[in-house]
C-alpha cells in the first residue's frame, strides 16, 4: 500500500507562484509514474502533469510553460512548481502514484490551490 502526503497549497494572487510537494511511502522498487491532477468545483478531475522514473514528463496544454514537474527518486517525492498562476488554476490538486506493472493508482488526499485577488 502506497501512502501519499501532499503539501504546499494555499491562496495566491494572480501572477503568483506556489510549489506543491508529494511524498510517497510504502512503494516497492520498479517503474512508476507520479503526477498531479486537479478538480475544480463542478468539473471532472483532469491531468495537470506527470513524470516517470526516467524523468519523462507530460503536461496539460493549459499549464505548459507555466508549471514544472520534477521528482526526487531517492525520496520518492514529486514536486509541482506553479508560476504565473491564473484564477482558472483554482482547484483541489491531487497527487497520483501509478504502478504500470499491475495497473494500480494511488491518490493523495488533495490540497486546495486558490488563485484570487
Amino acid at each position: 500500500q502506497v501512502q501519499l502526503v501532499e503539501s504546499g497549497g494555499g491562496l495566491v494572487q494572480p501572477g503568483g507562484s506556489l510549489r506543491l510537494s508529494c511524498a510517497a511511502s510504502g512503494s516497492s522498487p520498479g517503474p512508476n509514474t507520479m503526477g498531479w491532477y486537479r478538480q475544480a468545483p463542478g468539473r471532472q478531475r483532469e491531468l495537470v502533469a506527470t513524470i516517470n522514473r526516467g524523468y519523462t514528463t507530460n503536461y496539460a496544454d493549459s499549464v505548459k510553460g507555466r508549471f514544472t514537474i520534477s521528482r526526487d527518486n531517492g525520496k520518492t517525492t514529486v514536486y509541482l512548481q506553479m508560476n504565473s498562476l491564473k484564477p482558472e488554476d483554482t482547484a483541489v490538486y491531487y497527487c497520483n502514484f501509478y504502478r504500470p506493472w499491475d495497473n494500480v493508482n494511488y491518490w493523495g488526499q488533495g490540497t486546495q490551490v486558490t488563485v484570487s485577488s
